[in-house]
């Protein structure tokens, strides 16, 4: 079928940054152009001069020069001659590029110099970056930018497809924002709790018990809806837990003793004082067993949080938690493999095992494919579900055998590219009509560009979708529908207590307290970007615990334990959340007075 999108783009405008010190560009303007003559006049095409904080003095003048031509309706031919001649150095060069055009010199000496002309470039550096333009040639379809292919038939199914759909923009920008993540999870939150509680309690306990498997020649498999989410859904979180784990050791916050210090020291000092309060309220009595609960910190809603106060917060600060908050996970991660199994069975647990020598194996010999892993990986699962350990671990063993390796070079990837694109052209010359690339040139451009990042970074961008809007909001769907009218909670209850105390308290004075001792002994520094205030309102988001509250407090306790564990994990969460940002919001303010002690090196 033939592509004719014309009715669906009318009115469409597109927008062509232009910076004259890239030549690379200067081709596909062609390509562009033949796309947008494509619709006739129902889509206008306009130029814009894209001159940056680190362009030439050259490139903004011939910017300048080209605007100057467009006063006096000339501004195609100056474009035209600028891409072919190469952008002017001075201003006598630019009046003889526009006497070569007949314009009239006077008026363009004028113009050239104005602060309306001035004025305009900055606006459309505004545009720019609103846009996230940081580079041309780039291009703006109904001021949307676009990340497609410059190829002419991929350009008209975009400006076809761009006509007004607030939905689809809507839903784009929600995606976009920083506190989306933590938005999904609140409203599925709330949603199971209104389900609950006005009448629906019933059906909600039906969903979640509801058994789900399959059976293939009379044999097969089954568990509740309920043990699927916690336990097999919530395995894939896991595992991006365990591949971001992964790549903050090898290449990240973690990787350097130096700069991992604190916020280790922080994840300790963090987990370390909620557990601690936690017992000695608990102590010998049948809540005792829940003191893993407050020691989780939930990162999504945590960083989610820290985005809703916008650029304010210093990306020192921002890295410092989310450093903070995978070194805690790590540690929840042993908390729950060492101490909230469930029975044993040797067999299974050997089976596991033999899973795990073969995923050793796989490593060593450096298959990076990702899928043999994931096989293994799920029929570890399986072995570690029935053994009686928490299955969630095969998520987290998985990630660790994944194999990693330094990101490729760069710039041979783009010299061994360039050869190809050459050798292609070259072979498409002799060719008459569009001549697709050759399949041996395609396959080794595909590994080329796979080859830039380690095989766990793809795996890990795939599922960080399908964790943050579908995986951990089922999660908390299904394990917050708690029945609040007629429940019978008590805040001076030991669990409740332990719990508020833990994550609203115990957090911000373990982090603080154990960073403040770390700055004074010299063992760490605190980055002088981030002042004790703003980090004592990090610490207080951290005690936002959420998603490993509710997976530790589904592990340690059962019917109404868990319940009260669950309405406290909400309550004590939803103060954090408040202090934390109140806190925040203060110190961000003011101007610290207060700065961290550096470690005395002498």
């Amino acid at each position: 079928m033939i592509f004719d999108g014309k009715r669906n783009a009318k009115g469409a405008a597109v927008i062509v940054f232009v910076d004259y010190d890239v030549t690379a560009g200067r081709e596909a303007r062609h390509i562009v152009e033949r796309a947008v003559e494509a619709f006739g006049p129902e889509v206008t095409l306009e130029h814009k001069f894209l001159v940056r904080p680190d362009s030439s003095d050259s490139t903004r003048l011939s910017a300048l020069a080209a605007l100057a031509a467009q006063d006096q309706g000339r501004l195609s031919d100056m474009h035209e001659a600028m891409l072919a001649q190469g952008p002017v150095s001075s201003e006598a060069e630019a009046v003889n590029r526009a006497a070569s055009l007949g314009l009239d010199l006077e008026r363009f000496r004028q113009t050239l110099g104005s602060s309306e002309l001035a004025a305009e470039l900055d606006l459309v550096a505004t545009l720019a970056s609103d846009a996230a333009v940081e580079a041309a040639p780039a291009l703006l379809i109904n001021r949307v930018r676009y990340e497609g292919p410059i190829d002419e038939f991929a350009l008209r199914e975009a400006i076809a497809a761009s006509g007004p759909k607030p939905v689809s923009l809507a839903i784009s920008g929600f995606f976009a924002w920083g506190a989306s993540a933590a938005f999904a999870l609140l409203a599925a939150t709330v949603f199971a709790l209104i389900l609950v509680n006005v009448g629906y309690a019933e059906a909600y306990e039906h969903w979640r018990e509801l058994t789900v498997g399959f059976d293939v020649g009379g044999g097969g498999y089954s568990l509740p809806l309920e043990v699927w989410v916690n336990d097999g859904l919530m395995a894939i979180f896991f595992l991006l837990i365990g591949l971001e784990i992964k790549r903050e050791i090898l290449y990240g916050e973690l990787s350097d003793a130096k700069r991992a210090a604190m916020p280790i020291i922080g994840a300790i000092g963090g987990m370390l004082a909620p557990a601690l309060i936690y017992a000695a309220i608990n102590m010998g009595g049948e809540g005792a067993g829940g003191w893993g609960i407050p020691m989780a910190t939930d990162i999504a809603f945590t960083l989610g949080l820290m985005a809703l106060l916008g650029s304010s917060v210093p990306i020192s600060l921002k890295v410092f938690i989310s450093a903070l908050a995978v070194a805690d996970d790590l540690g929840a991660i042993l908390v729950i493999a060492l101490f909230y199994g469930h029975g044993f069975d040797l067999v299974y647990f050997l089976s596991a095992i033999g899973c795990v020598a073969v995923l050793f194996v796989m490593n060593v010999r450096r298959i990076y494919m990702i899928a043999p892993y994931i096989v293994i990986g799920c029929l570890m699962w399986f072995f570690i579900h029935e053994s009686g350990l928490h299955a969630t671990l095969a998520g987290v063993i998985t990630a660790a055998f994944i194999p990693s390796r330094p990101s490729g070079d760069l710039i041979g990837a783009a010299s061994q590219s360039a050869i190809i694109f050459e050798r292609e052209i070259e072979h498409a010359r002799h060719k008459e009509g569009h001549t697709p690339i050759r399949s041996h040139s395609l396959n080794t451009l595909h590994q080329v560009v796979d080859r830039l990042q380690e095989p766990a970074y793809y795996l890990e961008h795939f599922l960080e979708r399908w964790v943050n809007y579908l995986i951990l909001p089922l999660f908390a769907f299904v394990n917050t529908g708690i029945l609040i009218a007629g429940s019978v909670f008590n805040l001076f209850d030991p669990v409740t207590l332990g719990i508020l105390l833990g994550l609203c308290a115990g957090k911000p004075i373990g982090i603080v307290g154990l960073c403040w001792v770390a700055s004074k002994t010299g063992l760490a520094s605190l980055s002088e970007e981030i002042s004790w205030g703003q980090l004592l309102g990090g610490a207080a988001l951290a005690g936002v615990g959420f998603t490993m509250s509710l997976v530790v407090a589904g592990a340690a306790f059962e019917g109404a334990l868990l319940e009260s564990a669950k309405l406290s994990i909400l309550l004590a969460s939803t103060l954090s959340a408040t202090l934390g940002l109140v806190i925040l919001k203060m110190a961000l303010a003011r101007r610290p007075s207060f700065r961290p002690v550096a470690a005395d090196t002498a």
